[in-house]
């Protein structure tokens, strides 16, 4: 059920489909819905705060260094990333609809993006410890509004212009050093 309504949120958004559409995806009757979750919101607040939590892991079951910063950015800021949000970040999906939620899910989604900026700056922190979580913190904003702008965008060229410019960005903001060597 969370997995499905996921993906439908992060293509739909919250009110894109309403309880007896979420349980006919997964396959269930509304009676199971309402003996796993209280309300609608709770399934939200669930779903955030599983889509955030298994986005961090991604991280942090990378090998320690900027080097997975890297190919994390990489990813996160490829084609086919931009071309599917169902299966993609949540954040670059949902952050509109998530700041206008209840605090139950913005405290889902706050706990998990402060993990995600725990985990990024425990990849940024060599040479840098003092610096890494401001860095880890510009990083994530210019992924989800990077992402966000390179979906919501009619031109492809724009697009991937917007996500290669991004890369080159937050390879400046991972990497430092680089920013002299440019």
């Amino acid at each position: 059920m969370i997995d499905v309504s996921a993906r439908r949120f992060k293509r739909d958004g919250f009110d894109g489909a309403g309880i007896s559409a979420l349980v006919a995806d997964a396959g269930l009757t509304n009676g199971a819905f309402y003996g796993h979750f209280a309300s609608k919101d709770d399934l939200i607040a669930t779903v955030v705060s599983e889509q955030v939590a298994a986005q961090v892991a991604r991280v942090e079951a990378l090998p320690l260094g900027p080097e997975s910063v890297e190919a994390f950015v990489q990813w996160y800021l490829s084609p086919e990333h931009r071309d599917d949000p169902g299966d993609g970040c949540p954040s670059a999906a949902l952050l509109d609809e998530i700041a206008r939620q209840d605090v139950a899910t913005r405290e889902a989604y706050t706990e998990g993006v402060r993990a995600m900026i725990d985990a990024i700056a425990r990849h940024l922190a060599e040479g840098d410890p003092d610096g890494a979580r401001d860095r880890a913190i510009g990083l994530i904003t210019l992924l989800v509004a990077s992402l966000q702008l390179a979906r919501a965008v009619t031109d492809p060229e724009m697009s991937d212009r917007v996500l290669a410019s991004a890369q080159l960005n937050a390879m400046k903001i991972a990497r430092p050093s680089t920013r002299e060597t440019e």
